[in-house]
């Protein structure tokens, strides 16, 4: 639980008014690159370093979290937390059709009324936003949840190899490939705004790694995925009594409808 709450905390600190105080064109890069970067680093102790290796099947995980990375970091900034998180986690559903179509997984009513039920929250908030300003921001984040659903996917194939390993790994990709963007802008974050990317790096996104796979020592793995739920839940609630950013009625609908096929999927017929 103590993982959720601090993974629910990205738009509290990408929406924080020193961050909010970059450029608008280049503040997901900025963001995206060094919060990537800190955390990979945060993590680096944790890995069993006799069985870290490279090859080729981890390069589509590393270029489906580089992908996310950077997309949800942008979804925050162009639109609102709630679509960002809300359309991430469609990341499941876009698992259960890469599982079925790459990895040969079997396809179950459960998986394929969760998916009904996925796709119909994304026609409600991407149909909500159609015609409005956080439009693209909307487009991000369903950029995001398919990309999300490649690193499931990929990590899923890789289940043999040190998962602190893969987590570091792609950090630390997904962080230098925007190296090169950022060192053009020729942009430095000041004082506060690396307080608060260093804050991202490592209580939003390096600690969570750690406290999560921890308590799957005890708590059952179906168990601890609905208890990641709650990210989707508290983040825009801290957005909203922090910031006071307003969120779309079609937005907490379509949330809704994708929460409610997780929910079904994981707790009324996990045995199907």
């Amino acid at each position: 639980m103590a993982a959720a709450l601090l993974w629910s905390t990205s738009g509290l600190f990408v929406k924080s008014p020193p961050l909010q105080a970059l450029e608008e064109n280049d503040r997901a890069l900025v963001i995206a690159c060094f919060r990537a970067l800190i955390a990979g680093t945060c993590l680096l102790p944790f890995v069993n370093w006799k069985r870290a290796r490279w090859h080729l099947k981890m390069l589509p995980m590393v270029v489906c979290f580089a992908a996310m990375n950077f997309l949800f970091i942008a979804a925050l900034t162009q639109g609102t937390a709630a679509a960002a998180i809300f359309l991430q986690y469609t990341g499941t559903g876009w698992a259960f059709l890469f599982g079925a179509l790459f990895l040969k997984e079997p396809v179950t009513r459960a998986n394929l009324e969760a998916l009904a039920f996925g796709f119909a929250g994304i026609v409600c908030i991407v149909g909500g936003q159609w015609h409005g300003s956080q439009f693209t921001g909307t487009l991000l984040a369903l950029g995001s949840g398919l990309a999300y659903g490649g690193v499931i996917a990929s990590l899923r194939a890789l289940n043999r190899e040190d998962s602190a390993w893969l987590v570091v790994l792609n950090h630390l990709v997904s962080g230098a490939v925007l190296i090169p963007w950022v060192a053009t802008l020729g942009l430095l974050p000041t004082g506060p705004q690396w307080l608060v990317i260093g804050a991202l790096g490592t209580f939003q996104m390096g600690l969570p790694y750690v406290l999560f796979a921890r308590g799957l020592a005890t708590v059952p793995a179906q168990e601890a995925g609905l208890i990641t739920l709650l990210e989707a839940i508290l983040n825009p609630f801290w957005v909203w009594l922090f910031w006071n950013e307003k969120v779309a009625l079609s937005t907490w609908l379509g949330g809704a409808l994708i929460l409610i096929g997780l929910l079904g999927r994981y707790v009324v017929f996990r045995g199907r």
